[in-house]
Formats: C-alpha cells, sequence, structure tokens
C-alpha cells in the first residue's frame, strides 16, 4: 500500500468512528425518550457517553501513526482497537432502542448478540499487541512469534465462545442469545481458554520489559512512555477499585454511590488516555526525551499532592475532633478551615523542595549528583586564581558529570591574535 493510500485509509476509519460516535449520541437521546425497563443495565450520560469519550483519542492516534508510517502494525492496532469499542457501544444503543420500540429498527436482538463479544478483540489487541509490537512493529525477536500466533488464537477461541454460547444477553432481561449454537458441553471447552488470555498480556508485557533492557537511546526512551502510561493507569484503577470495596456504597456510577467515588472512577477511566497518547508521543518522536522531566514530575507532585492532602484532613479530623471532645460542637467553625489552608499553602514550598531531593537522591542519583558536583565546582571558582589549577578542577567536574570516554582542555596562548570580526 503507498503512503497516500495509507494515509487516505487510516483517516478514513478515525471519521468512520467519529461518525459512529456522533450516531451513539444519537441513539442515546432516541432512547432516553423510550420507556426502558430497570433490569437492562442502561446508565446516565456518564455511563453512556462520558466513559467512551477516551476511546476516541485511539483512532486519533492511530490515523497520525499509520497515516505516517503504514509499515508500524502499532497504528492499526490502535485504529483497530477504537473502531471495536465504539462500534460495541453503538451496537448496544441500536438494540436497546429496537427492543424496547418493537418495529423501530431490524433485528435488535440479533444485532445486539453480534456485538457481545467484541470486547474480546479490543482488550485482547490492546493488552498483547500494543505491547509486544512496540515500538516498531516487529516482535522483539524470533523467539516471541509464537506468542504472537497464540495470543491471536487466543482471541479467536474466546471471541467464538461468547458469540455461539447459549444463554441469555447481558443486559436485556433474559432474552436468549439467537447465535446460541453451541452445545451445552462444548461451552466450558471455550470458557477454558480464557485464562490464557491474561496470560499473554502479561508474556506481552514482559517481552517489553526484556526489549527495554536491550535497548538503548531513542527506543529505551519510547518504552519509557508506554510504561509510564500502563503505570499510571494501573495506579489509578487500583485506587479507585480499593475505594469501592473499602467504602459503603461502593459501586460505580449506581444509584445512590457518592459523588466523589463517581468523580474517582471517571478520572480513572479517563487515565486510559494516558495509553495512546504515550503511544503517539514515542512513536511520533514528539519531544521523546521529556519523558524523563514528566515522570520526575509526576513523582514529585503526586506525592506533594497525597503529603498535602494527607495533612490537610489529618488535621480537620484531629481539630473536629478535639472540639468535640471539649466543647461538644460538632460542626467545624470556618476559622479551622482557614487555617488549615494556611497551613497548607505555607507548606507547600517547602515540602516540594524536601521531595523533590528525595526523588533525585533515590530515583535520578546520577543527575542529583552531578548537580551537587556543579554547585561545589560554582563556590569554588569563585575563589580560584590559579589556572592550573582551575584546569585541573574543570576536567574533574566533566568526567564527574558528563562521563565522557576522553576529556581534554586547550588553552589559547596570550600571544595569538585574537580574531576579530565585523
Amino acid at each position: 500500500m503507498s503512503a497516500r493510500a495509507a494515509s487516505w485509509l487510516a483517516w478514513s476509519l478515525a471519521g468512520l468512528s467519529f461518525a459512529m460516535f456522533a450516531a451513539n449520541i444519537a441513539l442515546y437521546i432516541l432512547t432516553r425518550a423510550t420507556p426502558v425497563p430497570s433490569d437492562w443495565g442502561t446508565g446516565g450520560v456518564i455511563g453512556n457517553l462520558l466513559i467512551p469519550a477516551p476511546f476516541l483519542a485511539f483512532p486519533i492516534v492511530g490515523a497520525l501513526i499509520a497515516s505516517r508510517h503504514p509499515h508500524n502494525a502499532v497504528g492499526w492496532i490502535c485504529l483497530a482497537d477504537g473502531l471495536l469499542s465504539i462500534l460495541s457501544d453503538m451496537i448496544g444503543y441500536y438494540s436497546v432502542y429496537g427492543v424496547a420500540k418493537p418495529g423501530s429498527v431490524p433485528f435488535p436482538v440479533a444485532i445486539d448478540a453480534l456485538g457481545q463479544w467484541l470486547w474480546v478483540p479490543s482488550v485482547g489487541l490492546l493488552g498483547t499487541y500494543v505491547f509486544l509490537l512496540f515500538p516498531d512493529g516487529r516482535p522483539p525477536s524470533r523467539r516471541w512469534r509464537p506468542l504472537a500466533w497464540l495470543s491471536g488464537a487466543v482471541i479467536t477461541s474466546v471471541s467464538i465462545g461468547v458469540a455461539l454460547a447459549p444463554g441469555p444477553l447481558a443486559g436485556f432481561g433474559g432474552m436468549q442469545n439467537p447465535f446460541g449454537l453451541l452445545q451445552p458441553w462444548m461451552t466450558p471447552a471455550f470458557w477454558v481458554v480464557l485464562p490464557l488470555l491474561p496470560l499473554c498480556m502479561l508474556a506481552s508485557a514482559l517481552s517489553l520489559v526484556l526489549r527495554y533492557r536491550s535497548s538503548g537511546g531513542e527506543e529505551r526512551q519510547q518504552i519509557k512512555w508506554i510504561a509510564f502510561a500502563a503505570s499510571f493507569v494501573a495506579l489509578m484503577y487500583l485506587i479507585a477499585m480499593i475505594s469501592a470495596f473499602v467504602f459503603p456504597s461502593g459501586a460505580w456510577f449506581a444509584a445512590g454511590s457518592p459523588l466523589w467515588l463517581d468523580i474517582l472512577a471517571y478520572a480513572a477511566i479517563l487515565s486510559f488516555l494516558a495509553i495512546p497518547i504515550a503511544v503517539g508521543f514515542a512513536i511520533l518522536r514528539y519531544r521523546l526525551y521529556d519523558i524523563d522531566l514528566i515522570i520526575n514530575r509526576t513523582l514529585v507532585y503526586g506525592a506533594l499532592t497525597a503529603t498535602l492532602a494527607l495533612i490537610y484532613f489529618g488535621g480537620i479530623t484531629a481539630t473536629q475532633a478535639i472540639l468535640q471532645t471539649f466543647t461538644g460542637q460538632e460542626d467545624l467553625p470556618q476559622l479551622a478551615i482557614v487555617a488549615s489552608t494556611l497551613v497548607i499553602a505555607a507548606l507547600f514550598n517547602p515540602l516540594r523542595r524536601r521531595i523533590q531531593d528525595f526523588i533525585d537522591q533515590r530515583f535520578y542519583r546520577q543527575k542529583y549528583d552531578a548537580a551537587r558536583t556543579l554547585e561545589e565546582f560554582g563556590a569554588r571558582l569563585r575563589d580560584e586564581t590559579d589556572l592550573e589549577d582551575l584546569a585541573g578542577d574543570l576536567i574533574s567536574v566533566v568526567r564527574d558529570t558528563v562521563r565522557p570516554e576522553h576529556a581534554s582542555l586547550w588553552l589559547r596562548s596570550q600571544e595569538q591574535p585574537t580574531e576579530k570580526r565585523p
């Protein structure tokens, strides 16, 4: 395929994704105007529109990569993943509307059954092939090709098992799958394969780790981008899941769930944007080497935010407990809240500097030592008058900070005339 044809195809698929998302909005509005039984599991605006919105990043990034690097499979995988996710949502809206309003659209139950298995290739492509083929679109070596074939076989088998399994359709109040052709004794054979899917994902992540250890230069920086994004998403989902299990009424976006939990859950879903953005930045090489700065700032300000929040809520809780003990007053006075806010503002810069030093010492030791060496050299430079000692110190500082294979210093003699330019 020529570069022009690849670019046309990539952007056409991205445009199709946006057209389907616009259709989702229209179908959602039509569904809201139609009486829908409560046991169909239709959610509100957050569950129906805001949650699928981050997946629009996948076709955009996929089109950017595929149009510039058509031989890199990662771009086409991002396109396919975005298409499958948005298509699955559109099928769901279409089917709910068709069943709730009989005769409005053809074959709503059959079309919903066709869309019940789309989550398998969507999750499988993203969790296996993106990590296995990143960043150049090829496995790290020929030894990893069996994993690619195994992942494809597992994704295909699980998709067939989900699509043809007899039983009720999810979210449709007991309506049966019209394509449930498998016999009862055949269904477990497909579900036995399902645990292989997360194992293939873990093996693909391991391939990326091994690729990072054997890589250098630009490729190592590219892998840092996606590793940082995956770690960030995992951390956000872990926080949201722990919050849902620890606190009462912890179901995400459920009736009666606290607003802060819904916001935290949506923040976890929104963090999923980090993966396509990181893939796009890494492969397109836009400001590629800023990833170390991003990781550093994330560690510093993440730890700073957590520390300040702990101090703030801990101070308010302690103040309230003291007031309740000695005065019997349960409501916290505004003065205590203002005082806690001022304390947080006063602690911001000192804490930030201390956390920055701690992060640099623990995770960026070479950079930290280089900065300290330059500071010490600058202090000596103000008092140094001997040129021989100064030259020796300069060579020593260069060796300690830059670590070149060889360092030399040339000094121009005073007798040599100075070049003058107009």
